[in-house]
């Protein structure tokens, strides 16, 4: 296995994990981070939803004693039955239009451009979300509804367009929807299970002709790198957000934006959809 293919395998296995549960678009800092390492062929796109499912372990991990709780209380708990309809119901709607519309996705918006573009706006929203007062409705996740969950779900379907965020768009919906910020972030977090495991399989079996088995040890590399950096991301987020607002994420987004625009159009990096 090629050395250097295996290091930016790595780069981009931890750029997935640490933003992956951050509301700053793990797929956008891919596209971003691919685009300058030249990593951006089709088998290579696969590489970068299947290592989400590294990112997406860390959760299971992290969380595995409410999961657990819930497998085993599904048959009898009407607390467990109901945490996963919820899922389930916000799982759908960006489910949906994800299979309908993928292909088309892919083939406009992984760019720097779209990417840069949608951090932009990303941020304003977040800023002005940020400045509405908050009516809480929901302090745990236990405590929401079907209604929660669908608006929740509808939310997510704008984390089609890359740059947005799906993390981004799940909890700043739930804050809107009436969701406290950690019911907002945990079920973002468990939300993110259905979501990327669905994501994951589904890509590579479509894209199953176009993988060789040499590329095992770069899946592995990025999987692993991104499993360990997101539980870092995860647990910095709970943290974090006991004692701050999502501000910090809003101006990010719009500076780091704001300079993949500004270095395309002045020509100081040569991103592919510029060129």
């Amino acid at each position: 296995m090629d050395p250097v293919l295996l290091f930016k395998a790595l780069i981009l296995g931890i750029v997935e994990g640490l933003t992956e549960f951050l509301p700053v678009s793990s797929t956008g800092h891919l596209i971003l981070v691919g685009d300058l390492l030249e990593f951006n062929e089709d088998r290579e796109k696969v590489f970068m939803i299947a290592i989400q499912l590294g990112a997406i372990l860390a959760v299971c991990w992290e969380y595995r004693r409410k999961i657990v709780d819930v497998i085993t209380g599904i048959g009898s708990e009407k607390s467990a039955q109901r945490f996963v309809l919820n899922l389930l119901i916000a799982f759908m709607p960006a489910a949906v239009l994800g299979l309908l519309f993928i292909d088309s996705i892919k083939q406009y918006l992984f760019n720097p451009l779209s990417v840069a573009t949608a951090l932009v706006i990303g941020g304003i929203v977040i800023l002005w979300a940020e400045r509405r007062d908050h009516q809480i409705e929901v302090e745990h996740i236990d405590n929401m509804d079907w209604k929660h969950a669908l608006k929740v779900g509808c939310a997510q379907c704008l984390a089609l367009i890359p740059g947005t965020s799906r993390s981004g768009a799940t909890i700043i919906g739930g804050l809107l929807f009436g969701l406290s910020r950690k019911a907002a972030a945990e079920f973002s977090f468990f939300l993110a299970i259905p979501v990327m495991f669905a994501a994951t399989f589904y890509d590579v079996y479509r894209n199953r002709a176009i993988l060789e088995f040499n590329d095992v040890g770069m899946f592995a590399v990025g999987f692993v790198a991104a499993f360990f950096s997101a539980l870092v991301a995860v647990r910095g987020l709970l943290r974090f957000i006991s004692n701050h607002d999502f501000t910090l994420f809003a101006y990010y987004r719009i500076i780091f934006g704001c300079v993949i625009l500004l270095t395309a159009y002045t020509g100081v990096v040569g991103w592919s959809e510029f060129g």
